[in-house]
């Protein structure tokens, strides 16, 4: 068998807080890679004067947030108290843990005038034993992250290690996630060591075993196949990311991801009863509990109904 992709997602389209994303996970033909059971892509796109992203105060349990920007500025707010900005080549990890409300919108003071936004958001599904851990959030700049350049390739590595690189965010399970720019031509290896990867296709083409991708793809590999990604002629930009398989089945209900069941039911009556508290300076608005059913994922492979997600 040629090494290669052992499964190709094309995202969906839908809305999000005013502002289309094309969403590759969870995904009728995969479910998760690695911890990783959410990954949606924002824009790229822009918002007119006086308008701007609306995601309105939601809740979590369970998992980690992972925001990543390429194009613009996004303010998070949370029930800890956080107010923290995001902007390009940054990091913003939200653990949830036992239980976190959040929004994520246009600052005020950026909305005179026309934004662009551009960036990727990833849910990484808490390992058994932390799930109940205390809610927590954590900001890196970019001067904080590993960066190395190698024959036409550049890597930041956004979590985890690979490449003989570790980020300094603190994770709960073995996982990577890197951001990587290649010239024209140039290749990247996909690192060695871990279970489950894929690369996410955000600018250009790529070629795998001398099969041809165009980005909007995301392209999961088959354990313990040694392969690189190469450029085609204008160059490629894209998300590696994955990571040990999770430690038994999830259920997975709108923002909520748990090893129970019944601790999905339990986050669902928290959040309608509200329980969850109040976001720092966001009180106003929230977005209701949807009606649905909860999914059971087995590792990466779907067994279940499909639930709504944000």
């Amino acid at each position: 068998m040629t090494p290669g992709p052992e499964t190709v997602i094309l995202p969906r389209a839908h809305d999000v807080g005013g502002f289309e994303v094309r969403r590759a996970l969870p995904s009728r033909e995969r479910q998760m890679v690695g911890p990783f059971i959410f990954l949606d892509q924002m824009g790229p796109g822009e918002f007119l004067s006086g308008k701007g992203l609306d995601v309105r105060p939601h809740p979590h349990i369970g998992l980690s947030t992972l925001t990543y920007l390429y194009e613009g500025e996004i303010l998070h707010r949370d029930t800890l108290g956080v107010r923290q900005p995001i902007r390009p080549g940054e990091v913003n990890w939200m653990t949830a843990g036992r239980g976190i409300a959040h929004s994520e919108r246009t600052d005020e003071a950026q909305r005179g005038q026309v934004n662009r936004l551009f960036g990727i958001q990833s849910w990484v599904a808490l390992p058994k034993d932390a799930e109940e851990t205390a809610p927590a959030f954590a900001h890196h700049g970019a001067e904080a992250l590993p960066f190395v350049e190698d024959g036409g390739m550049t890597l930041r590595l956004v979590a985890g290690e690979g490449w003989g690189l570790r980020s300094p965010v603190a994770v709960s399970s073995p996982l990577f996630y890197a951001d990587v720019v290649l010239a024209p031509s140039a290749a990247v290896p996909l690192p060695d060591g871990h279970e489950e990867r894929a690369a996410y296709l955000v600018r250009g083409m790529v070629s795998v075993s001398g099969q041809e991708w165009e980005a909007g793809r995301l392209l999961v590999f088959r354990a313990g196949d040694r392969l690189s990604l190469h450029a085609g002629s204008e160059g490629a930009r894209l998300l590696l990311l994955g990571g040990a398989a999770m430690d038994g089945p999830r259920f997975l209900f709108w923002n909520f991801v748990s090893s129970s069941r019944d601790r999905i039911e339990q986050a669902k009556r928290d959040w309608t009863e509200g329980r969850f508290g109040a976001v720092a300076d966001d009180e106003k608005e929230f977005i209701p509990l949807p009606e649905g059913r909860v999914t059971i994922r087995a590792g990466s492979r779907d067994v279940g109904q499909g639930s709504p997600t944000t």
